[in-house]
C-alpha cells in the first residue's frame, strides 16, 4: 500500500454560525464528505499504519465539529427531538432519531446493525459519536434531567408483566426469576453460564424486574442474589456477578446505548432514586416510588457486581466473599463506581481498589465498608429474611428518599455521566482494551 497522510486527507472544518438549521446542514456536509474517504479505506483491520492514522484524522476532525455543534446546539437539538420536552424518549430511540433529523451527528440504525455484527476489534468506533452527542445533552441544564426521567420511566416490559407479577406474585424472565415472598421480593440472577456476569439480555431483564418490585404495592423490600452457576470451578454454588461479561465484549456486543448507559440511568438509578411513576413536575406526594434494597453476596462480586452494591441499602455477604472492580485492568471505567465508592470508603481506599485493583475479602478489617454483615453462607437466607423485616417500614423509605437525594444529588450525578458517556465509549475502542480482550475473548466476566 502507498503511504498516505493524515494533512494531506484532510477534510477542512467548517465555522458554525449559530443558526442551527444553518450549522446542521455544515455538519452533514462535513461528516459525508469524511465518511465517503473513511469507506475507501480497508477495515480497521487490515489497515497499515498510515492509513489507521488517516481514519483516526478523519474521526478527531468529525467528532470536534460534532462537539462544537452540540456544545452550541444541544438544549435546541433535544428539543426538536422531543416535541419541546414533551415526549420522553429512551436512550436508543432519541439516538436514532437524532440520526435522522440531524445526518452526520450519530450513526445511523443500518451504521450500528453493521457494527453490531462484528468484533469489538473490527469495528470502526461510531459509538464514540453517540459519546460526543450523550456528554452535550446530559450535561445540559434542561435536557439532561428530562432524558434522566425518561430512562427512569417504568420499562414497557413491566407494564406488560405487572399484573402477571400482582396476582401470582412470580415472574420468570431469560435471565432473572423474580418472587414475592410475603412483603419482600427476591431478584434471583440466573445467568449461570457466564458467572452471571452482565450482558445485554441481563440489563434488560434486570430493569424489568426492578421495575416490577418498585411498581407491585404488595412489595415492601426488594432483595437481589445471584443463582446457582455451572461453572466448573463454582458448580453447583451460588454466584452474585462476575461483572461485563467479557466474551459478549470481545464479539461487539456490549453496546454504549444498551448496555453502558441504560445499566447506569436504568435500573442502578431506579433502585438508588427510585421509579418514576408520574413525570408531573407538580406530581403529588412523589414523582417517585422508593423502596428498601438488600444485596446478598454470595462466592463474589466483582465490578458491575460490587458496583450494583453501593446502591442498596444492606449488603450481606458470605464470609469467603470477595469485592473488586478490576476496570482499569481491563481499560474501562467502573460505571459510577468512582462516582460512588469514595463516599463509601474515603478517597484513598477507593484509589486502591478503582486504579490498583485492591481486592476486599469478606473477611478483611475494611469489609464493613462495602457490606454491613458478613456470616457463613448457608446463613445468608435467614439474615436477608431478618433483614427484610427490619427494612420493611415507612420510614425507612421517607428516610432512605432523603439520604439519595442528599448523597446523589441529580446535577452532580448527571455531571458525572455526561463524562461517562464520552470516556467510556472512547475506552471501549482503545488499543489497549482491543488487546486485553482479544487475549482472553474466553472469560465471561470482569475476574
Amino acid at each position: 500500500m502507498t503511504p498516505l497522510t493524515p494533512a494531506g486527507a484532510a477534510v477542512p472544518l467548517p465555522a458554525l454560525t449559530g443558526d442551527l438549521t444553518a450549522d446542521a446542514a455544515l455538519l452533514a456536509g462535513h461528516t459525508r464528505e469524511a465518511t465517503a474517504r473513511l469507506a475507501a479505506l480497508p477495515a480497521p483491520p487490515d489497515r497499515d499504519t498510515s492509513r489507521h492514522e488517516l481514519a483516526a484524522h478523519l474521526h478527531t476532525g468529525s467528532r470536534t465539529l460534532r462537539g462544537r455543534f452540540m456544545h452550541r446546539h444541544a438544549g435546541e437539538v433535544y428539543d426538536v427531538l422531543t416535541d419541546a420536552r414533551t415526549r420522553h424518549r429512551g436512550l436508543a430511540d432519541l439516538a436514532l432519531a437524532a440520526a435522522d433529523r440531524f445526518p452526520g451527528l450519530v450513526p445511523t440504525a443500518a451504521e450500528l446493525a453493521a457494527e453490531r455484527a462484528l468484533p469489538q476489534a473490527a469495528k470502526e468506533g461510531l459509538e464514540i459519536d453517540q459519546g460526543v452527542f450523550f456528554r452535550a445533552l446530559l450535561s445540559h441544564p434542561q435536557a439532561g434531567p428530562h432524558l434522566a426521567d425518561a430512562m427512569m420511566l417504568p420499562c414497557r416490559r413491566a407494564l406488560e408483566l405487572r399484573e402477571t407479577f400482582r396476582t401470582e406474585g412470580r415472574v420468570r424472565l431469560a435471565s432473572v426469576r423474580l418472587e414475592r415472598h410475603g412483603t419482600t421480593a427476591h431478584l434471583t440472577v440466573e445467568n449461570a453460564h457466564c458467572l452471571n456476569a452482565e450482558d445485554e439480555r441481563l440489563i434488560d431483564d434486570m430493569e424489568t424486574a426492578v421495575d416490577l418490585v418498585l411498581l407491585d404495592e404488595a412489595t415492601h423490600v426488594g432483595v437481589v442474589r445471584g443463582g446457582e452457576v455451572d461453572h466448573p470451578r463454582y458448580a453447583g454454588r451460588r454466584v452474585f456477578s462476575a461483572g461485563i461479561n467479557l466474551k459478549e465484549l470481545h464479539a461487539g456486543r456490549i453496546s454504549l446505548t444498551g448496555f453502558l448507559l441504560r445499566r447506569e440511568l436504568g435500573y442502578l438509578t431506579k433502585i438508588a432514586h427510585g421509579l418514576l411513576v408520574d413525570p408531573a413536575p407538580d406530581a403529588y406526594p412523589y414523582r417517585t416510588a422508593h423502596k428498601p434494597w438488600i444485596a446478598a453476596v454470595d462466592s463474589f462480586a466483582i465490578g458491575g457486581g460490587m458496583q450494583l452494591l453501593m446502591v442498596f441499602d444492606h449488603v450481606i455477604a458470605a464470609d469467603d466473599a470477595y469485592f473488586s472492580l478490576p476496570a482499569a485492568d481491563e481499560g474501562i471505567v467502573p460505571g459510577a463506581g468512582n462516582f460512588r465508592l469514595g463516599r463509601m470508603t474515603g478517597a484513598r481506599p477507593a484509589r486502591r481498589v478503582i486504579l490498583g485493583g485492591h481486592r476486599i475479602q469478606a473477611g478483611d478489617p475494611d469489609a464493613h465498608l462495602v457490606c454491613d454483615e458478613v456470616v457463613p453462607a448457608h446463613e445468608i437466607g435467614a439474615r436477608v429474611e431478618a433483614a427484610a423485616a427490619r427494612l420493611d417500614n415507612p420510614a425507612v423509605t421517607a428516610n432512605r428518599r432523603m439520604l439519595a437525594l442528599a448523597e446523589e444529588p441529580r446535577d452532580r450525578f448527571l455531571a458525572y455521566l455526561a463524562e461517562f458517556a464520552y470516556v467510556q465509549a472512547t475506552r471501549l475502542y482503545a488499543a489497549d482494551v482491543l488487546e486485553k480482550v482479544a487475549r482472553k475473548p474466553g472469560r465471561p466476566g470482569g475476574k
